[in-house]
């Protein structure tokens, strides 16, 4: 099947996407138009030159040899024109006719440079017709013959009423041109290739500097900025910043300079408090447990003790367990942001998910527990203790900032290469503004989900999920609207060692 041609199918030519091609292609379109510019004025001011020394040239023939058209007849020896033809210091190609009342009625043509030869020339009605139109004004003018091709004429009045017209042939002046046009075009021609290639290896080289900026940014981008010790690649430095080029290379040098100097300092920074959080949480447990252990042996008094005083060790005993589980997850966050390694053995995560959703009941009969899980057990590799404590945090999560009779579900399945954990409610949903930062350390909305959430947290439990889960190889997004909320967390099925 032949389909019918549509301009509105052409395809653009491609652009150039690269720096040094736009430059090399700007500069060859620069150089080929003023070389058509030069060529076109070369042309023009030859064509002119020629067409005018063509016309001084009929100027000098005069009407001599038209004159001599009136006559009839054999050329006689003496070749004076009295009565024939006269050829005398005519060139080759030399026409001559007279016209009365515009109609001709003798024309010649002098074909080569033997007086004898035949002076007749045939012209067709339109080739009459254009000499007719010709102005008797002495001046030359330029007429197309079909019989002659192109000739320069000039008509002049003759002494009986009559117009003596004498022309000579613009071949040699157009010959002359194209001539010239040719020798242009290839002489311009191999200029532009030559000033593609050489303009191509001149830019590439001039812009070497912006070249390795560009590879070395390239390079930086590629790096995890945002976290561990980061060792920046090697600077383009350039000697003789003079270029513009080379003045942002130097720039970007320094630039590097002080982002290195900036990270450095961020790193040692962080790395002050890991070992600050480390070390004062290991600190706190010792006192912490101290407390509370004193306030279970207050309560274990056989003596009198007043309702007041019981209370108040009740309460001490509730908040150093709850400061002694704060110390454990930062002393846990402070592990994993230094990079220690977990364990990395078999895991059911079958039976983690059945054993937290069981615990979970027990802790908020309230809601709606449910569960969907495959039908063969699923294993992942990692450490038991911390993946338990992902599920024990997620699932108090939904507990406690969702109302009585919400339904939560939590799911198990296989994607590709990955498990995928979720944990989802139809609850109130997660506050927009709370969402980005979910996962930080510290992180609470102004108020719960829902105005009568009882319980409280320390604002670890979705960050240690998310360091668990990056320890893991793996980690964890959020979907929250009014309604429902959704927690997924990923984890590889094969062994991944922590980036960073």
């Amino acid at each position: 099947m032949i389909r019918a041609f549509r301009p509105g199918r052409l395809r653009p030519l491609p652009r150039p996407r690269t720096l040094r091609a736009r430059l090399t292609v700007g500069l060859v379109v620069l150089l080929a138009v003023s070389c058509a510019a030069v060529g076109l004025a070369a042309v023009v001011e030859l064509n002119g030159f020629l067409t005018q020394r063509l016309d001084e040239q009929l100027t000098q023939i005069g009407t001599r040899f038209p004159e001599s058209l009136e006559h009839h007849g054999g050329v006689p020896d003496d070749h004076d024109g009295d009565e024939y033809g006269d050829t005398r210091h005519q060139a080759t190609g030399t026409f001559g006719a007279r016209l009365v009342n515009g109609t001709i009625t003798n024309k010649g043509l002098i074909k080569s440079g033997d007086p004898a030869a035949d002076l007749d020339v045939d012209l067709t009605a339109q080739d009459a017709g254009r000499l007719a139109r010709v102005p008797a004004d002495g001046r030359a003018h330029t007429v197309g013959l079909s019989a002659l091709d192109d000739y320069r004429v000039v008509a002049s009045p003759g002494r009986d009423g009559d117009v003596l017209m004498v022309g000579l042939p613009l071949e040699p002046v157009q010959a002359t041109v194209h001539r010239l046009e040719a020798v242009s075009g290839i002489v311009f021609g191999f200029a532009l290739v030559v000033t593609g290639v050489a303009g191509a290896f001149w830019v590439r080289w001039s812009l070497r500097p912006l070249s390795r900026v560009a590879a070395t940014a390239t390079r930086v981008s590629e790096l995890p900025l945002a976290s561990g010790e980061v060792t920046l690649p090697a600077h383009p430095r350039d000697t003789d910043p003079g270029s513009e080029v080379e003045r942002v290379a130097a720039a970007f040098d320094r630039m590097l300079g002080h982002v290195e100097d900036a990270l450095a300092k961020r790193h040692a920074g962080e790395e002050r408090l890991r070992r600050f959080a480390a070390d004062a949480s290991h600190e706190l447990r010792t006192p912490v447990a101290s407390v509370r252990g004193h306030a279970e042996l207050a309560l274990l008094h056989p003596g009198p003790v007043s309702p007041q005083i019981t209370r108040a060790l009740h309460r001490i005993s509730a908040e150093s367990a709850r400061m002694g589980e704060m110390v454990d997850d930062l002393l846990l966050l402070a592990r994993l942001d230094a990079g220690r390694p977990l364990e990395r053995l078999p895991v059911d995560l079958t039976r983690l998910v059945l054993d937290a959703v069981t615990d979970a009941h027990a802790a908020g009969p309230g809601h709606r527990w449910t569960l969907d899980l495959p039908e063969d057990p699923v294993t992942v590799p990692g450490d038991a203790h911390r993946l338990q404590q992902v599920l024990a945090n997620l699932l108090a999560n939904a507990r406690l900032h969702t109302p009585a009779g919400t339904k939560v579900t939590v799911t198990l399945e296989i994607d590709a290469g990955s498990v995928l954990l979720s944990v989802h409610d139809d609850g109130p949903g997660v506050p927009r503004d709370v969402q980005p930062a979910v996962f930080e350390r510290f992180t609470r909305a102004e108020h719960r989900r829902f105005p009568d959430a009882s319980g409280g947290g320390s604002g670890l439990g979705l960050s240690i999920v998310a360091a668990v889960a990056e320890a893991h190889g793996g980690s964890v997004a959020l979907e929250s609207g009014p309604g429902s909320t959704t927690f997924t967390v990923r984890l590889p099925r094969q062994s991944a060692r922590r980036s960073g």
